[in-house]
């Protein structure tokens, strides 16, 4: 019986290196490709997923653009804001943006929709790191909770009784979960306080920025 011998080359740790080199990068370009190849399909979906969201809290009556498409930046202490505008021709009717309160499980972004006299049309909690059973009842999928938000403003409950019932305010909390919904009536209230603070250059209509631009 004829055996055929191992080729020395393939024992030396070179030629091994060279090999496992080889294989990783062969991998490494794989995934490269498979990230290019998909990166538009899940750009997209999360922009379909965006303005489902965006739709929840801003309703489709009070607004004839694409809310992706009109947007505008706030730099504050806490980071940059991406606001989505709602508009009816050059006005704007409300707007939309994220804010980001602080559970027992850890951050809790919630995206808040403000008409332009400051009142909420609208929140949804978008993600959260939140006790299942517990906090997770904060989601509209869950518990109509959420939108007790509706309507409110800054004014309306007086700024002490923005807070869970808890604490003297007007909100429900749940049951062995206090911590959860405390967050989100704080984050919801910061929120509005931060379209207060910038309601002029928020609701200026479009003819207005162009020419500021300008």
């Amino acid at each position: 019986m004829t055996t055929v011998a191992n080729p020395t080359y393939r024992q030396r740790i070179g030629y091994q290196a060279g090999l496992l080199g080889g294989f990783a990068m062969v991998a490494a370009a794989m995934l490269v490709m498979g990230d290019i190849a998909t990166r538009e399909a899940i750009d997209e979906r999360q922009a379909e997923d965006l303005l489902a969201s965006l739709g929840q809290v801003i309703p489709a009556g009070v607004h004839d653009n694409n809310l992706l498409a009109d947007t505008l930046t706030l730099d504050t202490p806490d980071g940059t804001v991406t606001v989505y505008r709602a508009l009816e021709g050059l006005d704007v009717t409300a707007v939309a943006f994220e804010t980001v309160g602080q559970g027992y499980g850890g951050a809790i972004r919630v995206l808040l929709g403000v008409d332009k006299d400051g009142r909420i049309l609208g929140a949804r909690v978008l993600s959260h790191t939140e006790t299942p059973g517990l906090g997770d009842h904060i989601e509209a999928a869950r518990d109509d909770w959420i939108l007790s938000f509706d309507g409110k403003s800054l004014g309306d409950p007086p700024p002490a009784r923005w807070a869970v019932k808890k604490d003297g305010g007007v909100f429900d909390q749940f049951s062995g979960a206090t911590i959860t919904p405390r967050a989100v009536v704080k984050s919801v209230k910061e929120g509005l306080e931060l379209f207060a603070a910038h309601r002029d250059a928020l609701t200026a209509s479009a003819v207005q920025q162009t020419a500021t631009a300008q």
